[in-house]
């Protein structure tokens, strides 16, 4: 039996709880069985704490042996207990990765993090890079890579004929403060030609110049339906030059779950060269790589109308899949096989 175990989810809206309630309706669609309790959407820390664990408890009992149980990581204090009682019962654990603690974080030394994955039967990773990562660093498991976060959502794009203005106008959704993103107030200045469409928290409205437009917070359906932007920016850091900082680095390793949201609300993404996402985006042809934001305005200055349609049209036909789950459906058909061959 294919099956999971839910669990309470507070902050839907979130990146990580977007993503882990999506493979949850994902899963469902494919036939795997929930264990545990029905999924929960408390915001009371009481009533999710013992929600979680009931369901957790619950799960593993109803497990046997030969079965394939999904555990979605990080699982907070609840993974080792669900993996070693699986294991026990002669389950198989599938292991899908949304964030490593001992990389960014630091929760975790890289050890204890490699220890705990290492109980897998399959580890699904992000991208190429995280799986050469985990390897360089010991670990045994077989891993199947990601790709690409789906984005389940019923909202459509409304702007899918609008072509870019003289000005280009680069979305950006997230943490919008000096001290996590600063790239965002030097681009603003030293690109004065192009528009940064902010959507989320912490602008800084003491450095936010004339083509700064702060849209505040939107949900994912709101963005997705009415997006305002001609691109949408996957980038960390206070660097023009590099992804910089913990989240900066990171971008060499992660999937991060905004680039989906752009391609689902029909735009074609600017990322880092060095992203681990940027082999996936060149491949795909559904965006510009570059090794800085320095000089953008240029760059995109010097893409014809029917380039930017092409890309356009290729970011929608990888939008499609997303909205259906195609990616985690592929991944884990894949980490299904290896688990009982």
């Amino acid at each position: 039996m294919k099956c999971y175990i839910s669990k309470n989810y507070r902050h839907t809206q979130s990146a990580g709880d977007k993503a882990k309630t999506d493979i949850e309706s994902i899963m469902a669609s494919l036939g795997y069985r929930n264990l545990g309790l029905r999924q929960n959407r408390s915001k009371n820390a009481v009533k999710a704490y013992f929600t979680t664990l009931f369901s957790e408890m619950l799960g593993v009992l109803r497990l046997h042996k030969g079965d394939m149980v999904v555990v979605q990581y990080p699982l907070k204090k609840y993974y080792d207990f669900v993996v070693a009682r699986a294991l026990k019962r002669g389950a198989k654990v599938v292991t899908v990765i949304h964030d490593l603690g001992s990389f960014r974080r630091k929760r975790l030394t890289v050890e204890e993090e490699i220890a705990r994955l290492n109980r897998s039967s399959v580890v699904v990773v992000h991208s190429p890079a995280m799986r050469d990562w985990l390897r360089a660093h010991g670990l045994k498991a077989e891993m199947v890579v990601l790709g690409l976060f789906d984005y389940l959502s019923d909202s459509i794009p409304r702007r899918k004929h609008e072509k870019p203005g003289n000005r280009p106008r680069l979305m950006f959704a997230g943490n919008c403060s000096q001290s996590d993103n600063g790239w965002i107030y030097e681009l603003a200045r030293t690109e004065p030609g192009v528009d940064l469409v902010l959507y989320g928290g912490g602008v800084d409205q003491d450095k936010a110049t004339g083509n700064i437009h702060a849209m505040g917070y939107v949900d994912s359906d709101t963005l997705i339906a009415g997006a305002e932007g001609d691109y949408g920016v996957v980038w960390y850091g206070s660097s023009l030059y590099e992804g910089a900082g913990s989240l900066g680095e990171y971008l060499k390793y992660n999937a991060p779950h905004k680039t989906s949201l752009y391609l689902r609300a029909g735009l074609p993404v600017i990322i880092w060269d060095k992203a681990a996402l940027a082999e996936i985006v060149s491949r795909l042809d559904i965006g510009i790589c570059v090794s800085s934001l320095r000089g953008l305005g240029d760059v995109l200055s010097g893409v014809s109308p029917a380039r930017y349609e092409q890309m356009r049209a290729n970011a929608a036909a990888v939008a499609e899949k997303l909205s259906k789950g195609g990616f985690v459906s592929e991944a884990l058909s894949s980490a299904k096989k290896i688990a009982y061959r």
